[in-house]
């Protein structure tokens, strides 16, 4: 089999057997096959799209890649995931009420992509925490305090660990069979019961359309019955970012606001949506809105954040930084972003807010990009809300001065105000 007949069978709009898709993830894995050649495949995929039967052999493959987790002796998993957005700090809210409420989270996440965030960039914000752990260590954590978050181990859907940092430095992310295949490869491989999936559509998600993200949805529900994972998808908006804050510790401290009972309605929504299908399927109640009113309950009563705190200590993080805020480094610049308009939110742009935060370096433009985990993005003004003129509406945190008032124009743009 050669990849140059399987570049160019893609490139010329034609369907790839299940043995082609097999050979192009097993020499790509094993680095026989070079990150340019498979550039080029993914991109003729991206540009050309891919059947059903082929999406899920190449989540098959994928999962396969590597090792696949065994998690049954720790009760029912029940894994959620995001397909993207800006300002997506839900699982890091999530996770800990979850387990609180008794349902093990053993749970790998993944890295910025383009420009959304990633819960593992985030969680690394947090000094000392370390989402690089072995898969033995991974389950006894679980066991220990019922939860544990980690990046994807060399062992864990290799072939996708390299073809995700691939799609995100060749502008190949809003792709449904890459992300399909994605994110599904990991859930199976990592090893959960039962999935929930956040599937965003909007300005600021992959899929800019409600219609766009229900196919998606439906996608990945097929693969999920196939690989026999029982998966529940809630399709949510993403026409503006998440909360009031992007970037990374920023993202972490108003995600460580809300499980102390501060929490943002948009944020709340989601977190709630969500979890309560978690609960669902992990056979804790069939009531959803009884089970939101439990995790609300989790949260006042403090368990919740105790939760987050006993994961960020079982993974070496410093909980010093949850119970005082302050601790977080903070940015050299803080510039406030003013408009001339005076009237009533009526967009804003969350791709636009979200590039601006990569821009800034919270999130990567190369492969090999360093994060900067102290810069971002807080929103003072969102949708639906007054503005006066010359009043703030955004706070740009910036650790290079240009940089910033590039920022800070860039933001003027991602508001309407009429």
């Amino acid at each position: 089999m050669n990849i140059l007949e399987i570049i160019a069978k893609k490139r010329d709009k034609k369907e790839l057997t299940r043995e082609e898709i097999e050979y192009f993830i097993t020499e790509y894995t094993k680095g026989t096959i070079t990150d340019y050649q498979a550039a080029a495949l993914v991109m003729a995929i991206y540009i050309n799209g891919m059947k059903n039967e082929e999406i899920t052999a190449l989540t098959l493959a994928m999962a396969n890649s590597g090792d696949i987790l065994d998690l049954k002796d720790l009760g029912i998993v029940v894994d959620k995931h995001s397909t993207g957005g800006v300002g997506d700090k839900v699982t890091l809210i999530l996770a800990p009420i979850i387990a609180a409420l008794g349902v093990p989270v053993a749970k790998m996440s993944g890295r910025g992509l383009g420009y959304t965030g990633g819960t593992i960039d985030k969680l690394e914000s947090i000094p000392g925490y370390q989402t690089d752990i072995s898969i033995e260590e991974f389950k006894q954590n679980v066991r220990k305090i019922g939860i544990s978050l980690i990046g994807q181990t060399m062992n864990l859907a290799p072939a996708d660990k390299k073809i995700y940092a691939l799609r995100d430095a060749i502008s190949a992310t809003e792709s449904i069979p890459l992300i399909a295949s994605s994110i599904m490869s990991k859930k199976i491989a990592a090893g959960a019961d039962k999935i929930v999936l956040d599937v965003t559509y909007g300005s600021g998600a992959f899929m800019k359309t409600k219609e766009k993200a229900e196919e998606l949805a439906e996608v990945m529900r097929q693969i999920g019955e196939f690989a026999e994972r029982e998966t529940v998808c809630v399709i949510t908006p993403m026409e503006q970012p998440l909360g009031r804050n992007i970037g990374n510790s920023l993202e972490v401290i108003e995600a460580v606001e809300f499980l102390k009972g501060n929490m943002e309605e948009d944020v709340k929504e989601v977190v709630l949506a969500l979890g309560s299908n978690m609960l669902r399927l992990a056979g804790k109640g069939e009531n959803l809105q009884e089970n939101k009113e439990i995790m609300l309950e989790t949260i006042q009563n403090g368990k919740a954040i105790q939760k987050l705190k006993e994961l960020i200590q079982n993974q070496n993080g410093d909980t010093n930084y949850i119970d005082n805020l302050e601790k977080f480094e903070k940015a050299k610049y803080v510039m406030p972003v003013t408009l001339e308009e005076q009237g009533v939110v009526q967009r804003l742009d969350a791709e636009i807010v979200g590039k601006t935060s990569v821009a800034l370096g919270a999130g990567r433009i190369k492969k090999e990009d360093k994060i900067d985990n102290s810069v971002g993005i807080h929103l003072e003004k969102k949708i639906g809300d007054y503005v006066t003129k010359q009043e703030v509406v955004a706070y740009v945190y910036a650790n290079d001065e240009e940089k910033g008032k590039e920022a800070v124009e860039n933001l003027k743009r991602a508001y309407e105000v009429l």
